[in-house]
């Protein structure tokens, strides 16, 4: 096994192995006017990135929790009309990294706020699934498994269910709610400078990592 400090490896998705920002502001684009709102800008999506959708069309469109609830099933239509792995591309050295973690006998499993099946046709379309123990996203309706909190814990019981020590675990993430829903199980975070976060959103993380290379060197002794 590696010499890891780590007995366990929690991945977000969006911004930490991915970058799907080409493909997901297409999709609000469409989804936004056609519920009569305007279409974000690339430097708003930012905002969008992230955070459950239907979260996101709350507090960044303004609609109650019915109109985003009827706006994340419109934007779920759309990304299956797309399929899930249009326009995403892993974020360079990533794949290389969790296949070492692999090798070195580190388990490893996804805490992702995007839908499960969406993580699942990803992971599969880069070839990653020999990597992962297991998957977890949220629920298609992102109401009944979708803040990153329960998505955490929900993976550390996945993790513990195929006998894997959840003692030391880690999370890696580039967003608020990452560090947010990481520290609120006791899990440290590793926050990462290539996702679509403001610098101040890792503040309240264990550690940064700016490149691949300092992650790595976070990762594996």
């Amino acid at each position: 096994m590696a010499d890891s400090p780590y007995s366990c490896v929690l991945w977000d998705v969006d911004g930490t192995i991915v970058d799907a920002s080409v493909g997901i502001l297409r999709r609000l684009n469409v989804a936004l006017t056609h519920f009569g709102h305007p279409a974000p800008t690339r430097e708003e999506l930012v905002h969008w990135i992230g955070p459950p959708m239907f979260q996101s069309f709350q507090s960044q469109a303004g609609m109650t929790p019915e109109q985003a609830t009827e706006a994340v099933a419109f934007y779920r239509t759309l990304g299956k009309a797309d399929g899930y792995t249009t326009d995403v591309a892993t974020y360079p050295g990533i794949p290389e990294l969790i296949r070492d973690l692999h090798d070195g006998g580190v388990p490893q499993a996804t805490a992702s706020s995007k839908p499960e099946i969406q993580v699942d046709a990803i992971v599969d379309h880069f070839g990653l699934r020999p990597y992962f123990l297991t998957t977890v996203g949220a629920t298609p309706d992102e109401a009944t498994l979708a803040s990153k909190t329960d998505i955490v814990a929900e993976a550390l019981r996945r993790l513990a269910e195929h006998g894997v020590d959840v003692s030391r675990p880690v999370l890696i993430g580039d967003r608020h709610h990452d560090v947010a829903g990481g520290n609120a199980n006791g899990v440290p975070v590793i926050f990462v400078g290539w996702g679509f976060s403001n610098p101040d959103e890792g503040d309240e993380a264990a550690f940064r990592a700016a490149s691949v290379d300092e992650l790595r060197d976070l990762l594996l002794d």
